[in-house]
């Protein structure tokens, strides 16, 4: 018996390890992909307010940044074209959130919000699929489902911008395909219905700031990376 004792402690140091990734850090393939880290984990550098303005470091939260409260969202130093973002998150109880695409400019219209000046791709805690919920397009595109595990877990939000084109995945699943040049029509969506913005989605600029909503609600997110793609073939 003792025998066989020293049989299983000799195979398990053998084993190999498994070694897993780590939060806010770039894997060797990653790196080698050209993937940039947006967030180291521990500071606020290269984030933002949209007014330009340096932000607390009480936003980072055990590993995680967390843009609620700042004015309206934490802004990437960085604009971003055409990109694939990778990002996990979590909410809160009743959370309103968002990952802000392409805000440009970060100069507020009169009377309304930064938000107006960017595309919305909705993180929220609700079960529904409509405009507003989590995979949206906000107010522009609904999610094919609500992929989004329960509040309080972590989920991974792919997002993949290419010209006009535009896709999202909750969890692993593609939620949403969008092409932005069937937003030809001032303030109508592509089957006719009205939506919040005055303009015609399609002339929305093609380059601008990633921002992290903070809509009066906890949030978190972490591992949060981008990697820059070339421009699409017309």
């Amino acid at each position: 018996m003792a025998c066989k004792g020293w049989m299983v402690v000799i195979w398990l140091a053998a084993a190999p390890l498994v070694v897993l990734g780590q939060d806010n850090q770039l894997t060797a393939k990653e790196k080698e992909e050209g993937w940039e880290l947006l967030f180291d984990g521990k500071t606020t550098m290269g984030w933002m307010t949209p007014k330009r303005k340096a932000l607390a470091v009480s936003h980072v939260q055990e590993g995680a940044l967390n843009p609620h409260p700042t004015d309206y969202m934490l802004t990437h130093e960085k604009e971003w074209g055409d990109f694939v973002l990778g990002l996990d998150f979590k909410i809160s109880p009743k959370c309103n959130s968002g990952v802000f695409i392409r805000t440009s400019p970060l100069e507020a219209m009169v009377g309304k919000d930064v938000g107006f000046n960017g595309l919305e791709i909705a993180i929220d805690d609700t079960k529904t699929s409509g405009y507003h919920d989590t995979g949206a397009l906000y107010d522009l595109a609904k999610p094919s489902r609500n992929a989004m595990r329960p509040v309080g877990e972590w989920n991974r939000l792919v997002l993949t911008c290419n010209g006009p084109k535009i896709s999202v995945e909750v969890n692993g699943a593609l939620v949403n395909s969008i092409d932005l040049d069937k937003f030809d029509k001032v303030g109508l969506r592509p089957d006719g219905s009205q939506h919040k913005f005055g303009n015609a989605t399609r002339s929305h600029p093609r380059i601008g700031f990633i921002g992290l909503q903070d809509h009066g609600s906890d949030c978190w997110y972490k591992n949060i990376k981008a990697k820059r793609l070339a421009a699409p073939t017309p």
